[in-house]
C-alpha cells in the first residue's frame, strides 16, 4: 500500500442478508474517520452484483465484511469468487456461529479475518483495518476453538509444516506476505494462507503475535 493510499478511508462493502445488521454495521464504520461504507448487500450474489459495476461508479471497496450464513450464495463462496475476480479486495467473516469447519473453509477460501457477530465494535473495526493492511485477524474465541481442534496430539512447533516454519521465521523477521512470497517463491495468496494456519496451530489472533511468539521459541534468523 502506498502513502497515498494510506491517507484515503478505508472503503467497505457490508454484506448481511440482516437489513438490521447491516445499518448497524453502517452505523458503527461511518462513525470511524478513516473508514467508508461504499455499500451493502442482502447475499453474497448481490455482493458480486455490486462488484460488477463498482469501478465505473467509484465504490470499489477495500475490505468486504461478510456474512457466511446467507440465502442464494453462501458467504463462502462468495469469498472465494471474489478473491478470484477481484484479488486486490480483502474479505473480513463473520457468522454467529463459530463450527470448525466453516471458519477454516472461510480463510481457505482467502478471507483475511473471521468475527463472530457478537464482537466487539472496536474488534470489528481492528479486523478491518488489519485486513486493508494485509493482514489476518481472528476473534480470540474462534482462534481458541480451531487450536484446541488442530492440537489434539501435537502442540506448537511441532504442529506446524516444514514450509509453515519457514514461514513463521519471516514474519518473525518482519517480512509482509508479498515479501514472504518473493522470498520463497510463491504466490501472496499461498503465503496468506500459510499464514493464517500458523495463527491457528499456534492459538494466536494476530500476526504480531505470531512474531512474538517465533521469537520467544527462537524462530527468527536476526541474531
Amino acid at each position: 500500500m502506498s502513502g497515498q493510499e494510506r491517507l484515503q478511508p478505508i472503503r467497505v462493502l457490508v454484506v448481511d442478508d440482516h437489513a438490521v445488521v447491516r445499518q448497524g454495521m453502517r452505523a458503527f464504520l461511518s462513525l470511524q474517520a478513516d473508514m467508508r461504507v461504499v455499500g451493502e448487500a442482502r447475499d453474497a450474489q448481490a455482493a458480486l452484483d455490486f462488484l460488477a459495476t463498482a469501478t465505473v461508479r467509484d465504490v470499489m471497496p477495500n475490505v468486504v465484511l461478510m456474512d457466511l450464513v446467507m440465502p442464494r450464495l453462501d458467504g463462502v463462496s462468495g469469498i472465494r469468487t471474489i478473491k478470484k475476480l477481484y484479488p486486490g479486495i480483502e474479505v473480513v467473516a463473520m457468522t454467529s456461529f463459530s463450527e470448525t469447519e466453516r471458519v477454516r473453509a472461510a480463510l481457505a477460501a482467502g478471507a483475511a479475518g473471521y468475527l463472530l457477530k457478537d464482537a466487539e465494535a472496536d474488534e470489528v473495526a481492528t479486523a478491518i483495518r488489519a485486513a486493508a493492511a494485509g493482514e489476518t485477524h481472528l476473534d480470540t474465541a474462534v482462534a481458541r476453538k480451531i487450536t484446541r481442534a488442530l492440537t489434539g496430539v501435537s502442540e506448537g512447533v511441532s504442529s506446524l509444516s516444514q514450509r509453515e516454519r519457514e514461514v513463521l521465521v519471516l514474519v518473525a523477521d518482519g517480512y509482509s506476505n508479498r515479501d514472504i512470497a518473493e522470498a520463497l517463491t510463491i504466490s501472496e495468496r499461498t503465503a496468506r494462507t500459510h499464514v493464517s494456519s500458523i495463527l491457528l496451530k499456534i492459538g494466536v489472533t494476530s500476526r504480531t503475535q505470531a512474531a512474538l511468539w517465533a521469537i520467544h521459541q527462537g524462530m527468527t534468523s536476526v541474531p
